[in-house]
């Protein structure tokens, strides 16, 4: 299912539910990012993806860079929530989601890194070369605080 982002879009579609999701900053002993390249939006993003009910949502953080990246991790702490109504997400089966996603910071644990359905391509990336590639401004915030040496979660709108 392609999905499309609308963030700050006059013409967007109103939203029609929230559903929680996760994000993940996961970096390796070099201090390169873990990146995907989604294939819903062919846009380079940090792996995520929503909540399943019956889920915990550190379960959620493990279960989604997982599924997208083949690595095993384990969430250490909230960057942030990112709840901002001026992005949704429009599906092309009919859904509109107001944006709402936790962001963890989680540590590699192990792992063979490989793509998925929900992932085109999948890189260790340098903070230098994040800037060559196509990352939605959303995510790009997550990745910004990631890299900050902030204490404490933002509460991002």
């Amino acid at each position: 299912m392609a999905r499309t982002d609308h963030y700050n879009d006059p013409d967007a579609p109103e939203a029609t539910s929230i559903v929680v999701a996760v994000t993940a900053f996961v970096q390796d002993e070099q201090g390169r990012l873990l990146m995907i390249r989604r294939t819903d939006n062919g846009l380079y993003s940090i792996p995520g993806g929503a909540q399943d009910v019956g889920e915990t949502i550190g379960r959620t953080v493990v279960r989604e860079v997982e599924e997208e990246t083949g690595l095993d991790v384990e969430p250490t702490g909230v960057i942030g929530v990112y709840s901002d109504p001026a992005h949704v997400i429009a599906y092309t089966d009919g859904e509109v989601r107001q944006e709402f996603s936790i962001c963890f910071r989680a540590r590699l644990l192990g792992g063979e890194l490989r793509t998925s359905d929900e992932s085109s391509e999948v890189h260790w990336v340098t903070r230098d070369d994040l800037a060559d590639l196509t990352i939605h401004p959303s995510i790009r915030l997550r990745i910004e605080h990631g890299f900050s040496t902030r204490t404490g979660p933002y509460f991002a709108t």
